[in-house]
């Protein structure tokens, strides 16, 4: 093999401070040694209380007590602590854009949703962030996969996350071609607002979307 050619992809984990359990250390279980761990906020004290080591810590640290955040301060191997009142970003998106500095293969969100649907949409906006910068980037949580799509995307069957649903993230999306799907699109187009793309199957085990123009939101969940 070409001594250039790596043989592991390098992601960046972010765990915020959203929805996280059991489930999110599943993500863990494929670390291998290039992997960043960065936790966001509450989302550090996850990882510090479940064994991991952060490499990098980050966020005003407001959703954590003074106690959790020593341990957190203690068990990092870098601590970036901001104002929580001087600052323009969430905890998360300061996350992204240190992750994106460090120009990864991939970025994974983990903890970006939960109960705040100000801070979920938000952070799926973020998206379009990392297809601007040309780095793969998914949110993942126990019931959804989510992707951001502005040319073609190959995408594998997964069972335990059976439907996929297409939902424009610009104003209109053009030239939507699908292959592999039980409800076949060719050259079709989605507008902000419309349900058509939601709960599709795939009949194969990797299927092909294809966009012409505009950003599609490429969400695999299950119940």
């Amino acid at each position: 093999m070409d001594g250039n050619v790596k043989d592991r992809t390098q992601r960046v984990l972010i765990f915020s401070g959203g929805d996280l359990g059991e489930w999110a250390l599943e993500e863990t279980d494929t670390l291998h040694g290039s992997d960043i761990l960065v936790g966001a906020d509450r989302g550090a004290w996850f990882l510090v209380s479940h064994g991991f080591r952060p490499d990098v810590a980050m966020g005003d640290f407001d959703s954590v007590g003074a106690s959790e955040l020593a341990d957190i301060r203690a068990n990092s191997g870098q601590f970036i602590p901001c104002d929580p009142i001087d600052k323009d970003w969430t905890d998360t998106e300061l996350a992204m854009n240190w992750a994106l500095e460090q120009n990864p293969d991939e970025i994974v969100l983990l903890g970006a949703l939960g109960s705040r649907f100000d801070h979920s949409l938000s952070n799926v906006h973020l998206l379009r962030k990392a297809l601007a910068a040309g780095v793969p980037c998914k949110i993942v949580d126990e019931h959804n996969e989510i992707r951001l799509v502005s040319h073609r995307c190959e995408i594998n069957r997964r069972p335990h996350f059976p439907q996929i649903s297409l939902l424009p993230l610009s104003e209109t999306v053009t030239g939507i071609t699908l292959h592999g799907f039980r409800y076949p699109l060719i050259n079709a187009t989605i507008t902000i607002g419309q349900s058509v793309g939601i709960s599709n199957i795939l009949e194969t085990e990797t299927g092909v979307i294809e966009v012409s123009q505009g950003l599609l939101l490429v969400i695999q969940s299950r119940d």
